[in-house]
This record gives structure tokens, C-alpha cells and sequence, in this order.
């Protein structure tokens, strides 16, 4: 690939973080003259597809300093999708975008992928890494902690997670606290045994139970306990 670095180039669609654009063209003359840098000539359907998934179909001529912050991140995804790679790299293509644009884009990446293309996602966001992701990198420090499938991430901290409303939680069972917003508290459990002994500290030292529910644990239960340095955390998988 350093010898034939054109090869490289072509084979690499890379959306940015930052919002760079050229504000003197439109967003369709943005897309040709992106597509004009890989020497595609005549590709009109193609970015009239584009547009249309990325809902940008009634901002084709409209100059790109008019846009807000979302369309413009748009546009640079558009950018990336012109020559057709074989491999997206996104990183934080959802940042600072509201809702509905987000669903949508979740819709076209997974569809490039059915498609064939290969997405690299970097995101702070779990619940889009769960969604989108069949194959997971945490970073802490800057040095990979954890990489493997989402189904053997989830699979290797298959314990229970009780969601507990109440004032705090019994001192013998701060260290199994996950995350917790005021009176609400998430504890892991290993077992559903363990469910009547965190009940019966409870008991013991008065906690009233406002609220509880039990529910799986999910990529988030995973992230803070790899960062927590749980010494369950599963090693560095590269065979997978």
C-alpha cells in the first residue's frame, strides 16, 4: 500500500470529527468536486443516492456556509461515500447531532455494511457502539484494554444488574455498585443467589427499598468495569 499510495487513498473513506468544509460551493458541487479528487467523472446517480439517504436531497444547491452543524457533518460523510470505499472510517459521526439525525445515520451505516463496506467507528456513545458494532476496541490511557466480539464482551460479564432506589447501599456492597444518579443505584451480582444476601444487608441495616429491578448487563456494565480495572475484565483478544 506505500508503493501504490492512489490504491490506498481510494480504498480509505475518512469522516472527521472537525466540520471542515469549503464554503464557496454547494453541497452537490461539494460531492463532484470531492469525486473529481478519485478522477470519477459522470457518478450523478450515485450522489443524487447519497443525498437521499442522508436527507440532503432539499439542500443539494444550497451554499455550504448556510448550513447548521448537522448538515454539515452530513456532508462530510457524504464526502467519504463519493468514490465508494471498501473501508469507512467515522470518527464521532453522531457528535453534537440531534436525535432524528442520528437514527437516520445509524440506518445508512448499517445498510453500507449489509452492503459490503467495511466501518471503523470511533464513538463515546455505547449505546451506538452496541448497536452498530460487531467487534469492539476500548481504549483507556490511549492503550487498548479490551478487543474482542460484542457477543463474547457481553458474554464474559454475563452477571445481573439490580437497579436499586433507595437511600444508599449497605457498606459491604459499595465495591459491587456499577454506576449510580442520586438514589438510584446499579449493582452487579454474579449470580441470582446473591440477590437475597444483597436483600438481607438491607434488612440488617434498615435501607428502606423504594424501587428495584433486575436486567442484564449491557456494553456500559462492561466499559466501567474494564475501566474500573475489574479483575475480571477480559484479556486482549486478537484471534477473534
Amino acid at each position: 500500500m506505500i508503493a501504490d499510495y492512489r490504491a490506498a487513498r481510494r480504498a480509505l473513506g475518512v469522516v472527521p470529527q472537525e466540520l471542515v468544509f469549503d464554503p464557496f460551493f454547494s453541497v452537490r458541487e461539494t460531492l463532484e468536486i470531492q469525486s473529481g479528487y478519485f478522477g470519477i467523472r459522470d457518478n450523478d446517480a450515485w450522489i443524487d443516492e447519497i443525498l437521499h439517504h442522508l436527507d440532503l436531497t432539499s439542500k443539494a444547491e444550497a451554499n455550504m456556509r448556510s448550513l447548521s452543524g448537522g448538515m454539515k457533518r452530513r456532508v462530510l460523510i457524504g464526502q467519504a461515500l463519493v468514490h465508494k470505499p471498501p473501508v469507512i472510517v467515522l470518527d464521532e459521526p453522531t457528535a453534537g447531532v440531534d436525535v432524528e439525525l442520528r437514527q437516520s445515520l445509524w440506518a445508512f451505516i448499517r445498510k453500507l455494511n449489509r452492503d459490503g463496506h467495511t466501518i471503523i467507528l470511533t464513538t463515546h456513545y455505547l449505546e451506538e457502539a452496541e448497536a452498530l458494532c460487531g467487534r469492539i476496541a476500548m481504549l483507556k490511557a490511549g492503550k487498548v484494554v479490551a478487543l474482542d466480539t460484542k457477543h463474547n464482551l457481553l458474554s464474559r460479564f454475563a452477571g445481573i444488574t439490580v437497579r436499586l432506589v433507595a437511600a444508599r447501599v449497605p457498606a459491604a456492597w459499595r465495591a459491587r455498585v456499577l454506576r449510580e444518579d442520586g438514589s438510584v443505584h446499579f449493582v452487579g451480582l454474579d449470580r441470582y443467589a446473591d440477590l437475597e444476601l444483597l436483600l438481607a444487608s438491607l434488612r440488617a441495616e434498615g435501607i428502606a427499598i423504594d424501587e428495584l429491578a433486575l436486567q442484564e448487563a449491557d456494553l456500559e456494565d462492561v466499559f466501567l468495569k474494564i475501566m474500573g480495572g475489574d479483575a475480571r475484565a477480559p484479556a486482549l483478544a486478537a484471534d477473534n
